[in-house]
């Protein structure tokens, strides 16, 4: 008897405390997680309200509709975001609405999807790659709109199992090939695959079903020998078997011409009123949204939950006509022969801030592309000086690109976007870019044809004074601190040298190619080879992790800082065959003499000893040793690498007196050397990345 009174109070107590939880909102922790992980992959964005807080159901999060401790909608429509979703939304296990439509989303799809799903909308945004084969498990799923991205190539056998789906939008995308044979079990849903390349497979597996709501517009296909893939067929005419009648010719005429007459009619009502009604909502939304890529779907804050159904009531037939060639000559989607990204892709996107230039205007600038014009030539490509005609000039980075695919044309364009936005003193700013005919082609600001490389190694040019190499680090530190702290979404250089250092007429720093590394693996083989041998000189600059996940980091990024440190005090070259065997890469020679005084004095480039106490030198090793840490985890950030020299450089001023503010120009006749031109330096001087 006790027991059972105990066991009921303990039911009880467990019972209310559920209760109570889930009546003062706590959020799911999976759910939490989830989130914020996708608050991240969006770049932590400013229009997210309360997504750096802690408790999305009772901060009152943005966009997020909660029941009880479960996250239930995330409606984050027309919000400008960028970034990609993340890895984590298969977490929000009791998830019925994601809406993420008309933003600037990339990336592909993720493989986890939230399991529960009822309503997908990703509409009008920039995802590439294909649908992902989790789709299949998400048996809750009734509307899913993928329309107006860029996926591509043949679909996947995604549809089975999804027999609650009734409506599903994957227009205008890339999509190729034969539709899925899972395809043909959807035979209940409204569909909308238009604008895509589908075409036709002999013997594949019979389908039936309705066709009135698939547009053939911008699908390609020939007749069809079987019914597979019968997207070009007539809905089939089902015929009822009747009891025989006997009713005579004239009775049968009458019948059949009121019928037709009748059906003629009614049809012809319907089509003008649907007709109305859409250009109607076209020209409702192309008046409030005339800054937005055009797309056939509405998604509102006030009527979001509803998107994906408005969307879907517009009759495809009807929607191929009017949306047809006027619609799509002006929009980012447009599918040719040879496809345009100039209008979404391109200029749109960077919202004036670079000019965009055609082949011929570059051409003329720098006479065709002639080698008396180039200034260089790295592992992207030759780099041009390029003349105005209003004596402004600018530099121009041929970058050679292999064939590339949508996304891969899409990758690019967001590193030029990125490229289009860095704004440091410290860094050479992009004017405008060229992609046409093939052509890709960046338009830098001109620094003079002088890298920190040249300064450092070439005998053209007598030495620069230690004052002078204090500021050039500390300009080349503040700009990775830039592209690491300041600048959303930080950005890697990932491949920072001293042949990327460029130095202006004050011998000031300037930092080219940030971000650019990544463009590699698209360029053409030829590129790639040059960049190989290349690699082979700067491999002096590679951290341990290079080759691993961290590669390209910002992590990769101040190991090679802290090599370029070393150049500036000892005046080697980060990788000297000439030397004997263990003194081939700088920083791991150097790495176990920088807590040694007597090994670290004897280091210093000649040109400068003496021109610093042995405390001061002893400072400085520390933090070349903070940078050169092995293991990655263990390198500071950049933005405490730069305090660090700023207070290193105060103390130094102090304990001088007297900062060396006096430099002679390289260049300067005086300064120069018996090689009078500075065209005998490496053909690697200019932006060499």
């Amino acid at each position: 008897m006790v027991c059972n009174y105990v066991c009921v109070n303990l039911a009880f107590v467990v019972f209310s405390a559920a209760l109570i939880s889930r009546c003062f909102g706590f959020t799911d922790p999976a759910d939490v997680t989830a989130l914020q992980d996708l608050y991240r992959a969006l770049n932590n964005p400013l229009a997210l309200k309360g997504w750096n807080g802690n408790d999305p159901c009772e901060e009152s999060w943005t966009g997020i509709a909660c029941s009880g401790s479960s996250v239930i909608h995330i409606q984050i429509q027309r919000l400008n975001l960028t970034g990609h979703l993340g890895s984590l939304l298969n977490n929000l296990q009791n998830l019925k609405q994601l809406d993420v439509s008309f933003n600037n989303i990339l990336g592909e799809i993720p493989q986890g999807l939230p399991p529960n799903a009822t309503h997908i909308n990703m509409a009008c945004n920039y995802f590439s790659e294909n649908i992902p084969h989790s789709l299949s498990t998400m048996t809750k799923l009734a509307h899913l709109n993928l329309s107006h991205n860029f996926l591509y190539g043949p679909i996947g056998n995604v549809f089975t199992g999804l027999d609650n789906l009734k409506e599903m939008d994957l227009s205008y995308n890339n999509f190729t090939g034969d539709l899925p044979s899972s395809f043909g079990s959807l035979t209940t849903l409204d569909r909308l695959i238009g604008g895509n390349k589908f075409q036709t497979v002999d013997n594949s597996p019979p389908w039936a079903f309705p066709l009135d709501n698939v547009p053939l517009e911008h699908n390609t296909s020939r007749p069809p020998i079987t019914q597979a893939n019968a997207i070009e067929n007539y809905a089939p005419i089902r015929v009822r078997k009747q009891k025989k009648k006997h009713i005579s010719p004239g009775g049968i005429a009458f019948m059949v011409g009121t019928g037709t007459l009748l059906a003629t009619g009614f049809a012809l009502f319907i089509a003008i009123r649907l007709n109305k009604l859409y250009t109607k909502r076209l020209e409702n939304y192309e008046s409030d949204h005339s800054a937005l890529p055009s797309c056939p779907i509405s998604a509102t804050k006030e009527d979001s939950t509803t998107a994906i159904d408005e969307s879907l009531q517009i009759p495809p037939y009807n929607a191929a006509s009017i949306l047809g060639p006027r619609r799509l000559t002006s929009q980012p989607h447009k599918r040719t022969g040879e496809i345009s990204r100039k209008s979404f892709s391109g200029r749109d996107r960077f919202n004036g801030r670079i000019k965009v230039y055609t082949v011929a205007e570059v051409q003329l600038v720098t006479n065709s592309f002639h080698e008396d014009n180039l200034l260089g030539e790295g592992s992207l490509g030759p780099v041009y000086r390029a003349e105005f005609p209003n004596n402004k000039v600018l530099a121009v980075k041929n970058i050679n690109m292999a064939g590339m695919s949508f996304s891969e044309e899409e990758k690019f364009l967001d590193v030029v976007s990125t490229a289009s936005r860095l704004k440091h003193p410290n860094i050479v700013s992009l004017k405008g870019y060229c992609l046409e005919h093939g052509q890709h082609l960046l338009v830098f600001e001109y620094v003079r044809n002088l890298t920190l490389d040249d300064a450092l190694h070439s005998t053209a040019y007598k030495p620069l004074s230690w004052g002078t190499r204090l500021r050039i680090a500390l300009g080349v530190g503040q700009a990775l601190d830039y592209l690491h702290s300041t600048f959303s979404p930080p950005v890697a250089h990932g491949k920072l040298k001293a042949t990327n250092v460029l130095l202006d007429e004050n011998l000031m720093p300037c930092l080219t190619d940030c971000g650019l590394a990544i463009l590699r693996p698209l360029t053409s083989n030829k590129a790639k080879n040059r960049a190989s041998e290349i690699d082979i000189r700067d491999t002096g600059y590679s951290s341990p992790d290079h080759g691993q996940p961290g590669v390209g980091s910002t992590k990769s990024d101040i190991f090679a800082f802290g090599v370029l440190l070393l150049e500036l005090l000892t005046g080697r070259k980060p990788f000297d065959g000439s030397r004997p065997r263990e003194e081939h890469y700088l920083a791991k020679w150097a790495s176990s003499r920088l807590h040694d005084s007597d090994s670290l004095e004897q280091m210093v480039d000649p040109a400068i000893k003496r021109t610093f106490s042995s405390k001061a030198l002893s400072r400085y090793a520390d933090i070349i040793s903070l940078c050169l840490q092995p293991v990655k985890q263990f390198r500071p950030p950049m933005s405490e690498i730069v305090d660090n020299l700023v207070s290193f450089s105060q103390k130094l001023v102090s304990e001088s007196g007297e900062a060396d503010e006096t430099e002679l120009d390289p260049l300067d006749m005086s300064f120069h050397t018996t090689i009078s031109r500075f065209n005998g330096s490496p053909a690697l001087s200019y932006v060499s990345a």
